[in-house]
């Protein structure tokens, strides 16, 4: 699978040197599912931005914070399923607000299908108050 046109690739002579490690230390972390190259159409593994990225994060975890092979796989799977989750709560937290804006503007009946009634039904259950407390309600300490 050769990478796409136009996208900086490094061989892996280039990286080792790049990062001081041996190439050996590249195709083990390859071995070990840590990194994925590409391969040219000569089977020469060509690492782009991303993988550099990767590998820094390899080698910090290694180098400077003594993780091991095993660590490092499961830092860097967790990683990437913080990053999808984050994805997912921006994106329904997007939503969210679209069905506010659209709740604001609407007429009632047409809440049926929409979030709201359940952020309102829940903040009801929950005795969570959905709307802004009155200051002149403050109870004061004495």
């Amino acid at each position: 699978m050769a990478k796409a046109k136009g996208k900086a690739a490094y061989m892996i002579s280039a990286v080792a040197d790049q990062y001081q490690i041996h190439p050996q230390t590249l195709r083990l972390y390859e071995r070990e599912g840590l990194l994925a190259p590409s391969r040219s159409e000569g089977n020469t593994r060509l690492y782009t931005d991303q993988d550099l990225e990767r590998l820094e994060v390899i080698l910090k975890l290694t180098r400077e914070l003594g993780v091991n092979l095993a660590g490092v796989e499961i830092i860097l799977n967790m990683r990437e399923k913080m990053e999808a989750m984050q994805g997912q709560i921006e994106s329904f937290v997007k939503n969210l607000n679209q069905e506010l804006m659209q709740h604001r503007s609407a007429p009632r009946e047409e809440h049926s299908q929409s979030l709201i009634p359940l952020v309102t039904a829940l903040a009801t259950t929950l005795n969570v108050e959905t709307r802004r407390p009155n200051p002149a309600r403050r109870r004061t300490s004495r």
